[in-house]
């Protein structure tokens, strides 16, 4: 394990301070222009790639995008608290692969997901309906309204709205710090100490009993959390059967 010298860790690393600031620059950014009607999220959020929304870039962008003051809050504070140490032991390159992979691939995961999940509900749409959704749906959706029938209601809900947020890529750093430090102490609400290891175990089966029982209300992203952490899981084993996890 690398040892560090005092005063040698950085509680601010560059990585870690350049996506805080990404980050909230481009919440603020969305904020603003809303006032302009202008909709950020219509361009860098993910979208289903039947979309008409959807664009390959929002692989990326989606990981800048956020709901609400709660939603940034969250990440950045778990971006700082758990990809600094990260960041000290992997340095700033390795780091931002990791956090890259992982986000990318909460993303692709959540594509998939929705893929089965319209293949599951067995949709008896006729393709006039469908390209009734695929033209006129996202309009619906932003008028704070959809479709009566169920089927066109679900098909309009995994076509048209978006998944934004670093989430998944912050799931991913969290899964690689239970790895890396499986013995070091979390204090849950700041006062519950939980071993890390054990942290990310009980994380991970609340995001999967939560994906599961579908929980339509929650508006939250959970498969693609889970994807966050099966994509870091398989790259970190990656570096440890090359030998260049430190």
């Amino acid at each position: 394990m690398q040892q560090f010298r005092p005063g040698g860790f950085n509680m601010l690393p560059p990585v870690v301070k350049n996506l805080l600031i990404i980050n909230i620059l481009f919440f603020l950014a969305t904020l603003a222009l809303s006032r302009f009607g202008i909709d950020l999220n219509k361009y860098l959020a993910l979208y289903y790639p039947a979309s008409k929304q959807f664009g390959i870039w929002q692989l990326v962008s989606y990981m800048f995008m956020h709901g609400g003051w709660m939603h940034i809050l969250f990440n950045m504070f778990a971006l700082w608290m758990f990809g600094n140490v990260l960041e000290n032991v992997w340095g700033p390159k390795r780091f931002l692969n990791f956090y890259l992979i992982s986000g990318i691939g909460a993303g692709l995961t959540q594509i998939l997901v929705a893929f089965i999940r319209l293949q599951a509900h067995h949709l008896s749409l006729t393709p006039d309906e469908m390209n009734m959704v695929y033209s006129e749906g996202y309009k619906i959706l932003m008028s704070g309204r959809n479709y009566s029938d169920p089927s066109l209601s679900f098909y309009n809900i995994i076509l048209n709205i978006p998944t934004i947020g670093a989430s998944g890529a912050i799931f991913g750093i969290l899964l690689a710090f239970g790895m890396m430090f499986p013995n070091s102490l979390i204090y849950v609400y700041f006062a519950i100490p939980i071993k890390a290891k054990y942290f990310v175990m009980i994380y991970g089966a609340i995001e999967l009993f939560s994906g599961i029982s579908n929980q339509a209300g929650d508006n939250v992203a959970h498969f693609a959390h889970l994807g966050g952490m099966v994509f870091g899981y398989f790259v970190i084993l990656y570096w440890k059967k090359k030998g260049t996890l430190l």
